[in-house]
């Protein structure tokens, strides 16, 4: 009976075109509608096209670190925390790690990096899921927290707001830290609550032995290439470059003075040291574990096209549901039905759309935030959108990326619970916002 329940998402996808089409009709907005589906078309296969770049390059590193048994040493470094979360993933499984890994480079601002490594993620779990095409209880929570936006240092939205000339652009940090949290905290709650009612019993099979322990896992992640450590000159060398980079930081800390560091200047930057710094670290752990590191980056990006195909069909129909939504006025009409909960909570009418938009398109959402920030730089309307942007996720092009790379159609509670971590990051945005500002 479980394994014929509709999805949430299919309902939820229909009634975004069917409305749309119902108040474009009344609003005199069919040709909008009608050029904006041929247009989000393009946008979806074109952006699916861009990711693969990324992604090839990623997954080549992730492979990798899988191959040097990173991935098993990162697992293992957290694994009473993860083991908690996702009880269904053995512990040094590779899940496990990629999706430290991606909670990692999304808290430090790096998307780029984050996206490969979710779909990473992803793919690992399935080979544990019994029911191909449907999410199990570890696939929601990963979705779920994905949606939550885990974030220490939201970058972009700080380099927004220092452009648009606001005084302190840097103290949104605190306040979408805290905002995460909330959203996160809500995801994880909000997924285990529909997990215990919407149990599927072909999705609660037991683990196999071999993977309880890992040791199986561990052989055969670091035999999959014969191990070639490195010769004394190559260990001599890379040793240089890491002493010399070394050296190049603290010139470089002595040119700004030490008083660089606790500048917005230097978070500024941060985002750009961070990712060739994270590239070179997991390189060179795999060179000195002895992983044939070029053979394996270019063997593992194989997979970066692969995954952009698959996802596109999935893509095209969640951007064709949000572009007539949004196109045909039924976001407008929205904000009208909710002005009444809203001014309840004292959310002001302008942050309203941002709220709305947020889940839809990142786009949309970064749009209006830097338009706002723009005009009001030092308002309170100001700190709360950047807050609202730099503490939640775009849930729904999440959902398509993340699950249309291994074909799940029934995302059963998925969309559920992302939807409440995004409530709650954004009444989270508004609470704290008005104690600080």
């Amino acid at each position: 009976m479980n394994k014929s329940k509709v999805s949430p998402i299919n309902n939820i996808w229909l009634f975004m075109i069917v409305s749309a089409t119902v108040i474009a009709a009344y609003n005199g907005r069919m040709t909008e509608i009608t050029e904006v589906s041929f247009e989000s078309v393009k946008n979806a296969v074109t952006l699916a096209i861009g990711l693969i770049g990324s992604m090839a390059l990623w997954l080549g590193i992730i492979q990798v670190v899988e191959t040097a048994g990173g991935m098993i040493v990162i697992a293992r470094l957290i694994r009473p925390v993860m083991v908690k979360l996702f009880p269904d993933i053995p512990a040094s499984h590779s899940a496990m790690s990629a999706i430290i890994l991606n909670i990692a480079a999304n808290a430090l601002g790096l998307g780029n990096a984050a996206t490969p490594m979710g779909l990473k993620a992803i793919v690992e779990m399935d080979k544990l899921n019994p029911e191909k095409g449907t999410a199990t209880d570890a696939m929601c929570l990963f979705l779920a927290i994905n949606t939550s936006s885990v974030t220490i240092i939201p970058i972009s939205v700080i380099t927004v707001r220092a452009s648009a000339g606001v005084t302190n652009p840097g103290d949104i940090i605190l306040p979408a830290i805290f905002a995460t949290c909330c959203s996160t905290i809500t995801a994880i709650f909000a997924a285990k609550f529909f997990a215990r009612r919407q149990s599927i019993p072909s999705l609660n099979q037991p683990i196999l032995s071999e993977y309880l322990d890992g040791s199986d896992l561990l052989e055969s992640e670091t035999n999959k290439s014969e191990l070639t450590p490195p010769n004394r000159i190559g260990k001599l060398i890379f040793a240089s470059l890491i002493g010399a980079f070394l050296g190049a930081v603290i010139y470089r800390l002595n040119l700004k003075g030490i008083t660089y560091i606790f500048s917005f200047a230097f978070l500024e930057s941060l985002s750009n040291w961070l990712l060739p710094i994270l590239i070179c670290s997991f390189l060179l752990f795999g060179y000195f574990r002895g992983v044939k590191v070029y053979e394996k980056m270019t063997e593992g990006a194989k997979a970066g096209f692969e995954v952009a195909v698959r996802i596109i069909p999935f893509m095209v129909a969640i951007f064709v549901a949000i572009g007539m939504f949004r196109a045909s006025g039924a976001l407008d009409i929205l904000a009208v039905i909710l002005s009444p909960i809203t001014n309840l909570i004292g959310m002001p009418t302008e942050a309203l759309p941002m709220a709305l938009i947020r889940p839809l398109s990142g786009s949309g959402a970064f749009g209006i935030m830097s338009e706002i920030v723009t005009n009001e730089p030092n308002s309170f309307l100001s700190y709360l959108v950047s807050t609202m942007q730099g503490s939640t996720e775009t849930t729904f092009y999440v959902l398509a990326v993340y699950f249309g790379s291994v074909g799940i159609k029934k995302t059963r509670y998925a969309l559920p619970a992302a939807l409440c971590a995004d409530v709650a990051g954004i009444v989270a945005s508004l609470v704290v916002c008005r104690i600080m500002f």
